[in-house]
């Protein structure tokens, strides 16, 4: 049997200490969960937040959309992206997802 059914058995028959183990697991999913789930994706947040506070004209950028240009104007939290040659929409910040300035020039 695994470490998990010992445990779980120990606690349906009343064990001694077995209120400690199922706390000690709970705690250690707590901790698995937190360091593969929850922690990348604070990261990742912290990192989109960065690139957008960063903004600057002449950036590429791709919305969630899948729209591609170049920042002309930047506002508190709008955008102005040139599309193509004399076209130009207005986007929010938040629709922003990643920046192609450094991959055009390679």
């Amino acid at each position: 049997m695994n470490f998990f059914a010992i445990n779980f058995l120990q606690a349906a028959q009343g064990g001694q200490g077995s209120g400690l183990t199922m706390l000690l697991m709970l705690a250690l999913i707590f901790v698995v969960m937190w360091l593969f789930m929850i922690r990348p994706q604070q990261k990742r947040q912290k990192e989109l937040n960065n690139f957008r506070d960063n903004l600057k004209k002449g950036d590429k950028v791709v919305t969630v959309g899948g729209i591609y240009g170049t920042i002309v104007e930047v506002n508190d939290n709008k955008v102005m992206l040139e599309i193509d040659k004399d076209v130009k929409i207005k986007v929010d910040k938040a629709s922003l997802v990643k920046d192609f300035s450094e991959a055009q020039q390679q």
